[in-house]
C-alpha cells in the first residue's frame, strides 16, 4: 500500500501531505429530502462528489441558534446561488465511560466493533513544543489532562501529536483516556527565548568588545532558526489538516496548544540584518496552513497556557537596558510587550480564519474547553451538488448565510475540486489488497456496512516477540455470498512510531454447499490468524470486503506485554460459548485447538441459558524457588457481588522444560445471572512474595434467552 497510514508517520515526515482517510459508508436516502437527526451525514443516491459544509449558528450572546430549517440558509459557491440538496440538525451526545463501580479505574473492551457507525466528535490535539518555554511544559500537560479527563466523552475519538521530538510520544486515534493521558505526559516545551532577550544579550556582547551597538547591527542571533521553528509548526497544521479531507459529514478539530508563533511573519522586511525572505516564507507556510483547513473542513481551535501573563522573568533581562540604551535599537518593555501581542495574534488568526477560537490571556481554560466540546456538538450539516463534476483541482469558494437577522455563522470558507487520478505506477502485488480494503485500513475510523467483530489476544512468543491471535468475528447477514464470490480479509499493526507489522491479506472463495451457504448467512463465520509482534502499543487495524458487496473495518489499541522480562504475568483471555460455537470457523488457530471445548470468539453478549469457557496462560519466570500459585476465576457484577468463584492451585513444577506458562481453561455456566452488565475475572498469584500477582479483566453482558419458536 503506498499511503501512509499513522500521524506517526506524519509528524516524521513533515514534508508532503499526509494520505487521505476512508470514511464509513451510509445508508443512501432521497436526494433533496429535508432531515433532522442526531449525527446524519449527508449522502447522495450515485456515487459523484458532493459538497458537505457543517454550519455553526449563534445569537448574538454566543448560543446555539438550533430552530433553523433548511429554507432559512443560503450557500454560494463562487458567488452562484446553490441548490441545499440535504439538511440536518446534528446534536452529538457526551457519553461517559461504562465502568464497573466496583473498579476505580476504567475496564476498557477487549474487542472491537463496527455495528454501530461513529456517531461521536473526532479531535487532534497538537502539543506545540517549538512554541512552549520549557518551564511552562507544565501548564501544557495540566490543560490537556483537563480537556481529555472532563471533556472527551466515550463516543469521541482524538488522536495526539507532538511537533517535535520523538514520534513514539504521539498517540494514534482512540478512545482510551489512559493512552492519551500517557502521550500528554511526555510533552516537553523547547522554545527558544524571546525576541528581545537573545537581542539584549546581543546588544551586551557587543559593549563588552567595545563595539558601539547601534539599530542594525543588533540582530537576533536565532533568526534563522526561529524562522525554521514556525515553519515546523505551520507545516504540521497544513499536514493535519490535509490528512483530515476526506473525513466528512462531521466537524473536524486541531485543538492546538502553543504560546504562538514567535517569529513576525507581517514584517517582510527586516529592520537588521537577516534574510527577508526568511519572514516572507513563514507569511507563506500561515497562508498555505489556512488554506488547507479552508479546503478540509477543519478547525483551529488554540489554547495558550501563558494564562494571564506580565511578561515574568523576560522583563529581567531587559528592563536596565530599557533604561539606558538607545530607544532606536528597540529593546526593552515595549518590545517584548509587541512580541506577546504578535504571538497571541498568530493564535487569534489561526483561529478565527478557520472558524475556531483562541483561548488566550486567560488562566481558566473550562470555560474555553466547555465552548468548544459544544462547537462540536450541535451544529447544522449542508450538503449539495457542485454545479460542475469536472475534476480540475482549483479552490471554490464558499459562502454560508442565513436569512435571519442578528445571528453568527461559522462554516467552511471553501473546498478543492478532486483531480483525476493517476494511473498507478506499476501493478499491485498479487497478494495486496483491494483498493476498497486499503482504504478502509487507512480510515481513522471504523467503517460500517460489513459488520464485524474483533480481537487481538497476546501470548508468550518466541523470544523477544509475543504471539498474538487474531479473530474475527463476520456477520452473515451483511453478506450476499454468489457462487464463487470472494471474501477478503486484511490487518496490520501500527506501532508508536508509525512502523508497520504482521501486514496480512487472507483471500477466501466462499463456494459454499447449500447447507452450509445458509449457515453462514444465518450465523456468520470466523476467521483466526496469528502475528508475532515485539513488546509495545499498537493500533490493530481490520478490513473486510465481499467482492461486489460491503465493507468493513475496525481499529482497537493493543497492548503487548514483555512477557520474556515480567517474572510473572497473564496473557490476554480467549473466551468461547455454547452459542458462539453455531458460527463456522473458515480458518482455525491449532495453537487453541485442543485448549476450549470450541473456537475462540470476539462474542461478548450471552444469552442467560449459555455456558462460556475461558483460556489463558500464567508466566511464571521459574527463577524462584519451587512454589504453588493460585488462580482464580470470578464472575461479579457491576458493584463488585461475585456470582461465581473458581480457585485453582498450580505447581512451578509444571513448568520445567517448558518455555511457556500454566494453560489455564475454565467453564462458566450462565444460568441464574440476571441480564445485565458484568466483569470476568482471571487472576494469578504466586505464593512467593508479596503482590505477586497478575489479573485480566473483560467485560462481558448477559441478555435474555431467545424463546423457543411455537
Amino acid at each position: 500500500m503506498t499511503r501512509r497510514f499513522t500521524l506517526a508517520v506524519l509528524v516524521a515526515l513533515l514534508a508532503g501531505a499526509a494520505a487521505g482517510a476512508g470514511q464509513a459508508q451510509q445508508p443512501t436516502p432521497t436526494a433533496g429530502q429535508p432531515t433532522q437527526s442526531a449525527s446524519q451525514t449527508p449522502t447522495f443516491k450515485v456515487q459523484i462528489d458532493y459538497v458537505d459544509v457543517d454550519v455553526l449558528v449563534t445569537d448574538k450572546d454566543g448560543r446555539f441558534v438550533r430552530d433553523l430549517t433548511r429554507d432559512d440558509f443560503e450557500i454560494l459557491e463562487d458567488g452562484r446561488r446553490q441548490s441545499i440538496a440535504n439538511f440536518s440538525v446534528v446534536d452529538i451526545p457526551i457519553e461517559r465511560a461504562d465502568r464497573a463501580l466496583y473498579s476505580p479505574d476504567e475496564i476498557l473492551p477487549d474487542t472491537a466493533t463496527n455495528e454501530k457507525a461513529f456517531e461521536g466528535r473526532i479531535y487532534v490535539m497538537i502539543l506545540d513544543e517549538p512554541h512552549v518555554v520549557a518551564l511552562r511544559s507544565q501548564n501544557v500537560r495540566i490543560a490537556a489532562r483537563q480537556f481529555i479527563e472532563r471533556r472527551l466523552g466515550a463516543n469521541d475519538v482524538m488522536a495526539v501529536v507532538h511537533a517535535e521530538g520523538a514520534t513514539d510520544a504521539s498517540q494514534e486515534f482512540t478512545s482510551n483516556k489512559r493512552l492519551l493521558l500517557a502521550s500528554v505526559d511526555k510533552f516537553m516545551g523547547s522554545k527558544l527565548e524571546s525576541v528581545t532577550v537573545s537581542r539584549s544579550a546581543e546588544y551586551y556582547r557587543q559593549a563588552d568588545l567595545g563595539i558601539t551597538p547601534t539599530a542594525g547591527s543588533v540582530n537576533d542571533p536565532f533568526d534563522q532558526e526561529r524562522a525554521y521553528k514556525a515553519q515546523q509548526s505551520l507545516r504540521l497544521l497544513k499536514n493535519v489538516a490535509e490528512w483530515f479531507s476526506s473525513i466528512r459529514g462531521r466537524r473536524k478539530t486541531i485543538l492546538f496548544f502553543s504560546e504562538g508563533i514567535d517569529y513576525d511573519i507581517y514584517n517582510l522586511i527586516r529592520q537588521y540584518d537577516s534574510p527577508a525572505n526568511s519572514s516572507s516564507a513563514v507569511f507563506s507556510d500561515m497562508t498555505d496552513t489556512i488554506s488547507a483547513t479552508a479546503r478540509s473542513n477543519v478547525s483551529i481551535y488554540s489554547i495558550d497556557p501563558r494564562g494571564l501573563t506580565t511578561l515574568g522573568e523576560d522583563t529581567i533581562g531587559v528592563s536596565a537596558l530599557a533604561d539606558q540604551a538607545d530607544t532606536s535599537i528597540g529593546i526593552g518593555l515595549s518590545s517584548l510587550r509587541n512580541e506577546l501581542q504578535m504571538s497571541q495574534d498568530s493564535l487569534r488568526a489561526l483561529s478565527d480564519e478557520t472558524g475556531g477560537f483562541a483561548a488566550v490571556n486567560t488562566n481558566q481554560f473550562s470555560g474555553a474547553f466547555e465552548r468548544i466540546v459544544g462547537d462540536n456538538s450541535s451544529y447544522y450539516l449542508l450538503a449539495y451538488y457542485p454545479p460542475t463534476d469536472k475534476k480540475d483541482g482549483k479552490f471554490h469558494k464558499i459562502e454560508v448565510r442565513t436569512r435571519r437577522p442578528g445571528l453568527t455563522v461559522r462554516a467552511r470558507r471553501g473546498y478543492v475540486a478532486a483531480k483525476p487520478p493517476k494511473p498507478p505506477s506499476k501493478p499491485p502485488a498479487k497478494d495486496a489488497p483491494s483498493p476498497e480494503v486499503a482504504e478502509a485500513l487507512q480510515s481513522p475510523l471504523n467503517v460500517s456496512g460489513l459488520t464485524m467483530q474483533a480481537f487481538a489476544t497476546p501470548f508468550k512468543g518466541t523470544a523477544p516477540n509475543a504471539s498474538v491471535l487474531i479473530g474475527v468475528d463476520i456477520r452473515g447477514r451483511d453478506l450476499t455470498l454468489p457462487p464463487n464470490g470472494k471474501v477478503e480479509l486484511s490487518y496490520l499493526a501500527v506501532d508508536a512510531k508509525g512502523k508497520t507489522f504482521g501486514a496480512r491479506n487472507n483471500s477466501l472463495t466462499m463456494n459454499l454447499k447449500p447447507e452450509t451457504r445458509d449457515r453462514v448467512l444465518q450465523t456468520g463465520f470466523r476467521l483466526l490468524n496469528r502475528v508475532d509482534l515485539p513488546p509495545g502499543r499498537y493500533q490493530m487495524r481490520v478490513a473486510t470486503h465481499e467482492n461486489g458487496g460491503n465493507v468493513g473495518s475496525v481499529l482497537f489499541d493493543v497492548d503487548v506485554p514483555d512477557f520474556h522480562k515480567l517474572p510473572f504475568s497473564i496473557s490476554g483471555l480467549l473466551l468461547t460459548s455454547l452459542s458462539g460455537s453455531a458460527m463456522v470457523t473458515a480458518k482455525g488457530d491449532d495453537q487453541t485447538r485442543e485448549l476450549l471445548p470450541a473456537p475462540p470468539t470476539a462474542q461478548r453478549t450471552f444469552p442467560q441459558n449459555d455456558e462460556i469457557a475461558v483460556f489463558a496462560e500464567i508466566y511464571d519466570d521459574g527463577k524462584a524457588a519451587p512454589h504453588k500459585i493460585d488462580i482464580v476465576t470470578m464472575i461479579r457484577n457491576d458493584v463488585g457481588t461475585i456470582f461465581f468463584k473458581n480457585e485453582e492451585e498450580r505447581d512451578s513444577k509444571e513448568l520445567e522444560g517448558k518455555r511457556g506458562g500454566y494453560g489455564y481453561t475454565a467453564r462458566i455456566p450462565l444460568t441464574g445471572l440476571q441480564p445485565g452488565p458484568y466483569v470476568l475475572t482471571v487472576e494469578g498469584r504466586s505464593r512467593l512474595g508479596n503482590n505477586v500477582e497478575a489479573v485480566r479483566n473483560v467485560r462481558i453482558n448477559v441478555v435474555p434467552s431467545a424463546r423457543p419458536q411455537q
